[in-house]
């Protein structure tokens, strides 16, 4: 499994992107810097595409990419939850902002949407995919990914702590992991649904205590202007874990 870190960060300009990944190069995940950074033929060579809640930053370019879909007369699974599919509708797809594109041709429609129930794993594109609610301040799912060999990633999309009950139901041999706020803003991550090093620290602890082990960890939906802040203490919770924590950046591959 490869994953290419299209959008690294929470806030957008030349060069930081919003949320998107991209596994083998035929699975998004959320939808924040797809189109921009995929050229047509590698956005026609998705087969899925993931999305873990409705804020703007992971939807924004869903309704480019059903135009891209639409165009090229080919169509793409996308998997989700209920309250995404609803805000797509109401507010990016109306029909008016952009065509909707579930109806759109009709004898073929540019996206099939599959709804999914938190903690049932389902097929998609060539994996098991499994969704597991997250402490965000909107419904949000995190996706456990796995390959047909085996090889498992998480990504945790935006959360805060308590994620014991994901511990318990996953085995990643990676962990991408959001790190949206330096230590000194805790308390706004803890209100919205974020994390902090320190937080972050404490979900690793956990994760080790509740698996046994550690595996590697990416951190990504990084706020820009504070991200040297948040580098340096990234590498006290390395120290205090003696692991090696990766910061996501656009264009970065990881494999597993």
């Amino acid at each position: 499994m490869e994953i290419r870190i299209l959008g690294a960060h929470s806030i957008e300009s030349k060069d930081a992107g919003c949320s998107s990944l991209l596994v083998d190069d035929i699975l998004a995940v959320d939808a924040g810097a797809l189109t921009g950074h995929l050229s047509v033929k590698q956005q026609l060579n998705l087969k899925a595409l993931l999305l873990t809640h409705y804020h703007y930053d992971h939807i924004r370019d869903v309704p480019l990419l059903g135009m891209t879909f639409y165009q090229s007369k080919a169509s793409l699974e996308v998997y989700t939850t209920k309250p995404v599919y609803d805000a797509l509708m109401k507010y990016l797809m109306d029909g008016e902002l952009y065509p909707d594109f579930t109806k759109r041709p009709p004898e073929k429609p540019t996206f099939n949407f599959t709804f999914l129930e938190p903690g049932k794993a389902v097929p998609a594109a060539g994996y098991s995919i499994m969704p597991l609610m997250v402490n965000h301040e909107v419904p949000t799912v995190s996706y456990q990914i796995t390959t047909y060999d085996g090889k498992k990633a998480f990504i945790s999309a935006d959360t805060g702590p308590k994620l014991e009950d994901c511990w318990k139901q996953i085995s990643p041999n990676l962990l991408i992991m959001e790190t949206a706020l330096p230590n000194s803003g805790e308390a706004r991550a803890l209100q919205a649904g974020h994390l902090t090093p320190f937080l972050l620290y404490k979900e690793l602890e956990s994760f080790r205590k509740i698996r046994g082990y550690l595996p590697k960890v990416v951190i990504y939906h990084i706020d820009p202007l504070v991200e040297d802040r948040i580098k340096s203490e990234i590498r006290e919770v390395e120290k205090a874990l003696s692991i090696h924590i990766r910061l996501g950046r656009e264009g970065m591959k990881v494999k597993i």
